[in-house]
């Protein structure tokens, strides 16, 4: 019998289906992979915002984690919204317990809507404990000022700050540079395993509807880790991934706000 490529992902839930780990399991299915979850926190949120957050007891997370890896294992874990320290240290100590290691972290920390998704004292515990046993780190410009202590104001900047980033925590980092502003957009890509630093140009695409794109790109990630790409390739893949899922989603309207992306656009024919 043939085996699915699985990753499973470690997020809190949007009840509006953009973000979080309906996006998850949107990408992963999307890339080829089996989606298995653990869901740290329950969000009231649409594409305005962000109404309530109730955080998921640990004893319940560290269950749904070892349901999950002792019977279906993973070949990938995404790791994206976990809210508290209490959580950020459960995720960690059950991703040692498993020794897992090819491990994805979007340090969620903002909504597009502006509202806060992981308390302040939460920070320092993510930077102690979980990014150091973590493959690659997703973070955009706000995140990525936040874990580095310093601001980012010019895109030629961005390789610096990635390899910084990389070198502080000993892990390789896929910066976004959505945040800037400019027509020309360039991630970068800095590869802790091989020094490399890869550029990743794009065009700005012109839409509102970009909710979950982060969610989306790490998820994509680590589905392609998870079939066993090589990392530069896995991110170049997942960089062509949410870039077609944005721009096949320029067309719809969903909501009053920030609607999400399309990320079915290779099967769903308009």
């Amino acid at each position: 019998m043939e085996q699915y490529k699985r990753v499973l992902a470690i997020a809190g839930s949007d009840s509006g289906g953009g973000a979080g780990i309906q996006a998850d399991i949107k990408a992963i299915s999307a890339c080829g992979c089996y989606a298995t979850t653990a869901i740290t926190a329950i969000t009231a949120q649409n594409t305005l915002e962000v109404t309530d957050i109730h955080a998921i007891p640990v004893t319940n997370l560290k269950k749904q984690i070892q349901a999950v890896l002792e019977d279906i294992g993973t070949d990938s874990i995404k790791v994206g919204m976990l809210h508290n320290s209490e959580t950020i240290l459960a995720v960690n100590e059950m991703l040692q317990q498993f020794k897992i290691t090819n491990t994805v972290l979007d340090p969620v920390m903002v909504a597009n809507s502006g509202s806060k998704l992981l308390q302040t004292d939460a920070i320092e515990t993510l930077q102690d404990a979980l990014i150091p046993n973590t493959r690659v780190i997703t973070p955009n410009i706000p995140e990525a000022e936040i874990l580095l202590g310093k601001q980012l104001v010019h895109q030629t900047d961005l390789p610096e700050y990635a390899r910084a980033l990389g070198e502080n925590y000993h892990v390789s980092v896929l910066l976004k540079a959505g945040h800037l502003h400019g027509h020309d957009l360039m991630d970068v890509f800095f590869n802790i395993e091989t020094n490399d630093i890869i550029a990743l140009p794009s065009k700005r695409i012109a839409t509102k509807n970009t909710h979950g794109t982060g969610c989306t790109l790490s998820s994509a990630l680590a589905a392609y880790l998870a079939r066993g790409f090589a990392l530069n390739d896995a991110v170049q893949k997942a960089k062509d991934y949410i870039n077609g899922a944005i721009i096949a989603g320029t067309g719809y309207s969903t909501g009053k706000g920030h609607g999400p992306v399309n990320h079915f656009y290779k099967l769903w024919k308009r």
